[in-house]
């Protein structure tokens, strides 16, 4: 369980799709604005765990053409976060952003987030600690992970919000908000990359 919980660390702590916007939104919007997003973001990962579970993920990115669906989509909702983050308070009226995306939106980039599906995947089908008790591995994963998740998840959004507070002159808040956008933009070529290396 020990080098459970450690992999379970390494693997959210680093950069991906839902640390990226959760310390991007909180230098962008603040705390409260940004904390729904993260609610969102819990959900949708422990939606994602949950058909990793049951074998439901499994299933459905078996179908290539709909594996490309999501990859699809899931690159063009990155883009689109990226531009809410780049463009938080910006003064170019059609991109202007005054408020982080909410709940859904949280939702909708884990489901469709394949460092969620990896991460979830990895974990857990790779480590049995309890092969006699299914029910027992499974619900002691699900909480160990929850445990990690959250205080981590937190700790992004507080280090962005820590940005949000220091009052810098628009131009420096601004060019951070680009910094953290394109951060997203790197992800998503990562995720590209690693797509296609994977695609036989």
């Amino acid at each position: 369980m020990l080098t459970f919980a450690a992999a379970v660390l390494f693997l959210i702590i680093t950069p991906g799709p839902g640390v990226m916007t959760t310390a991007g939104f909180g230098a962008a919007y603040g705390f409260r604005p940004s904390l729904r997003y993260v609610l969102g973001l819990f959900i949708g990962t422990n939606l994602v765990m949950l058909s990793v579970m049951t074998g439901l993920a499994a299933i459905i990115l078996s179908v290539p053409w709909l594996r490309s669906v999501l990859m699809i989509g899931s690159v063009i909702y990155l883009l689109y976060l990226a531009a809410r983050i780049a463009f938080a308070g910006a003064q170019i009226s059609f991109m202007e952003a005054k408020t982080a995306p909410g709940v859904l939106g949280g939702v909708m980039l884990q489901a469709i987030n394949p460092k969620a599906y990896a991460v979830n995947s990895s974990l857990i089908l790779g480590f049995n600690y309890a092969p006699d008790n299914f029910l027992f591995e499974m619900i002691t994963k699900a909480l160990i992970m929850n445990t990690i998740w959250i205080p981590l998840h937190l700790a992004w959004l507080w280090a962005g919000v820590s940005l949000h507070k220091l009052n810098l002159p628009s131009r420096t808040q601004r060019a951070i908000n680009i910094l953290m956008a394109l951060s997203m933009l790197g992800v998503v070529a990562l995720a590209l990359w690693s797509a296609s290396r994977s695609t036989p």
